[in-house]
């Protein structure tokens, strides 16, 4: 893990802790980092929708997974 100074408002801070729950200001911005980077994956593959060409269907990917024999 990585050590960094950052400085925040107090107010903003406090807001942060009570709205993630979170019991402690680390866990809070580790918190809200991690959503904020799931959020941006998550357009990025809606962003692709009719971009990509599958031969498979749905069916065929969930029940004929030749992985699992």
């Amino acid at each position: 893990m990585r050590r960094a100074t950052i400085t925040l408002p107090g107010d903003l801070l406090e807001e942060l802790l009570h709205e993630v729950k979170a019991k402690s200001k680390t866990a809070a911005v580790i918190t809200v980092i991690k959503d904020e980077i799931r959020m941006r994956k998550k357009a990025r593959i809606k962003a692709m929708v009719g971009k990509m060409e599958f031969a498979a269907t749905a069916d065929d990917l969930r029940h004929k997974d030749e992985r699992l024999g």
